[in-house]
């Protein structure tokens, strides 16, 4: 009896665990800071690894606010970005940002998709993301 109530406890287990959302394994990371040194020892860093290392199985880099203009600035952080979209990190930008700094076609330019942020945003953080903000 012991063993029949153990099974069926531990097939109720992996039952439980094959039903978690799949929005528990995605991140999201909105990079807003306008310092070269935070975009490339923290956010570049952790975001660019935590793809290639299947830490999460889809990592979002959202620009907004003054690091869409340092983009802009820098090819060093044009090609962190390249290369992390080659990695398969989708990067998005939100569109009322670069457009106030005037780089909204520049962000298109190198493959990013510029769009209205506020509705994406509180979907991921609605759908349980993992949301991390530097």
């Amino acid at each position: 009896m012991f063993l029949l109530l153990l099974v069926f406890t531990l097939s109720n287990l992996n039952m439980n665990a094959q039903n978690l959302p799949e929005t528990q394994n995605k991140l999201a990371v909105l990079w807003t800071s306008g310092d070269i040194e935070v975009a490339e020892k923290v956010c570049f860093m952790y975001t660019h690894a935590a793809k290639r290392n299947e830490w999460f199985d889809e990592v979002t880099l959202i620009i907004w606010g003054p690091s869409a203009k340092l983009l802009t600035e820098s090819p060093s952080l044009q090609k962190k970005v390249k290369q992390m979209q080659d990695d398969g990190v989708v990067v998005e930008a939100c569109i009322a940002c670069a457009s106030l700094y005037g780089v909204d076609d520049d962000l298109k330019g190198f493959g990013i998709d510029v769009k209205g942020m506020g509705v994406p945003l509180s979907d991921y953080l609605k759908d349980e993301w993992k949301v991390l903000t530097f």
